[in-house]
C-alpha cells in the first residue's frame, strides 16, 4: 500500500504541477543559468547511495564553497533560491526520486554521507527503511536554517544538537510506522507549508 500511495501521489503531483515546474525551471535558468537542478549524494535504505534532486537555489559549485548544511543567511543562496527555499518549492523534484523508487513520501529524511558516518549503531537503524520527502523531524525542524543561523558554529550545532534530536524522532517513527500514520504526517506537512510563524 505504501509503494502504491507513493507512485499514485507522485504521478498526480508531477502532472498537476508541471506548469509550475516549467515556471520555476525558467526562473532558475534566467537568474542563475545552468544547471536547473541540484543533485547531491544522499544515503538511502540499506546504506545505498543515490542522487537526490532539487531545484538549484545556490550559486554554482556551492558545495565546494561551504558546508553541506545551510543557514538562513548563507551567502551562497541566490534571491530566487531564497524564495524557493522559504516556500519549499525547491523540494518538488524529489517526487521524481519517489517515482524512481529511491525515496518514499514519508520516511526519515536522507542524509549526506559526511553526517551518516557519525551515526551510532542505534542511529544507523534509520537506514533500514526507505528515506522520505517528509517525516516527524521535518515538521519539528521546519525552520532549521533559521535555528542554525543563531550559532557561531552551525555545523557543530547541527551534529551535536539538531541531528541527534531528528534521529530520535525518526527512530520513534520507525517503531510505530503505519499507513494511516503516514497519511497524518503528510497532512501535517501540508499544513506546515502555510505556517510562516
Amino acid at each position: 500500500m505504501k509503494r502504491t500511495l507513493d507512485v499514485v501521489i507522485s504521478v498526480i503531483v508531477l502532472i498537476i504541477l508541471s506548469p509550475l515546474f516549467l515556471c520555476i525551471s525558467l526562473a532558475v535558468l534566467v537568474t542563475m543559468g545552468w544547471p536547473i537542478f541540484f543533485r547531491q549524494t544522499r544515503m538511502g535504505k540499506d546504506s545505498k547511495a543515490f542522487k537526490i534532486v532539487k531545484f538549484r537555489t545556490m550559486v554554482k559549485k556551492a558545495d565546494k564553497l561551504g558546508l553541506p548544511i545551510t543557514t538562513g543567511g548563507d551567502p551562497r543562496i541566490t534571491p530566487v533560491g531564497r524564495l524557493l527555499r522559504r516556500s519549499k518549492l525547491d523540494e518538488l523534484p524529489q517526487f521524481l526520486n519517489v517515482l524512481w523508487g529511491h525515496m518514499s513520501l514519508v520516511g526519515p529524511r536522507p542524509e549526506v554521507p559526511r553526517y551518516v558516518r557519525m551515526y551510532s549503531r542505534k542511529q544507523m537503524r534509520v537506514l533500514s527503511v526507505k528515506p522520505g520527502l517528509t517525516d516527524p523531524a521535518t515538521i519539528a525542524f521546519r525552520n532549521e536554517e533559521s535555528i542554525l543561523a543563531r550559532y557561531d558554529d552551525p555545523e557543530k550545532a547541527y551534529v551535536e544538537e539538531i541531528m541527534p534530536e531528528k534521529l530520535k524522532l525518526n527512530l520513534a517513527y520507525i517503531e510505530r510506522a503505519s499507513f494511516f500514520g503516514d497519511i497524518g504526517i503528510l497532512l501535517k506537512t501540508f499544513v506546515k507549508l502555510f505556517d510562516h510563524r
